[in-house]
């Protein structure tokens, strides 16, 4: 049998449909299983360092729920609603959390008694100074976290823009962000590729 010519705008719609079908196939991608970020600023020093490209892992949270210790890209409850933030989940939705001289207390379920934090994450710097305020404060401070809501705190205590500070457009102090916010759990350190590695959710024992 005699193969037909293959014509010029047979070529062109191939191409077009491949375009189209890759397109697609990184758009579910980027959607429903990783996406690219640059971080910005120290908020997360030393877990995440400035301009460093994380890869966050999108399909944990279609199947499951964030768990206190997770790091996390969300949309802050703040004024500037556009962008992303990144910082570690803390407080659970029932959960109460409670700023104490420095340190970090849990009270799961919102029921029972307080329980200390462990943070080896945190740094010499910050370690023993979370405190009500991100400039300082030695006033204690409670937050019960609603539910489908979560308290999130960066690794540099003394340095991040958390939980302590959102207001919204009202100059209403809203600490908690919603679950639906919540875009991933950072799953690696992309670049620079010196830095290359896998996070891992903190254990808290609690």
């Amino acid at each position: 049998m005699e193969k037909r010519p293959t014509t010029l705008w047979y070529q062109f719609f191939d191409v077009l449909l491949n375009i189209v079908i890759i397109v697609a196939v990184v758009g579910a991608i980027r959607t429903f299983l990783v996406s690219p970020f640059q971080v910005e600023g120290s908020s997360m020093m030393d877990t995440l360092e400035d301009r460093q490209y994380i890869i966050i892992n999108k399909l944990t949270y279609f199947i499951g729920h964030p768990k206190r210790g997770d790091v996390v890209v969300f949309r802050p409850p703040n004024v500037d609603h556009t962008k992303f933030y990144v910082k570690r989940i803390i407080g659970l939705p029932g959960d109460a959390v409670i700023l104490r001289d420095g340190s970090v207390y849990v009270i799961p379920g919102g029921k029972g008694p307080e329980q200390k934090l462990p943070e080896p994450y945190l740094n010499n710097r910050n370690l023993s100074h979370t405190f009500s305020a991100v400039n300082g404060g030695s006033d204690e401070k409670r937050y019960d976290v609603p539910a489908g809501e979560y308290f999130v705190l960066g690794d540099n205590r003394t340095g991040s823009l958390d939980s302590r500070s959102f207001r919204d457009t009202h100059n209403n102090f809203t600490p908690f962000v919603t679950e639906y916010d919540i875009k991933g759990q950072v799953w690696m350190v992309l670049l620079p590729l010196s830095k290359f590695h896998t996070l891992t959710t903190a254990e808290y024992g609690i």
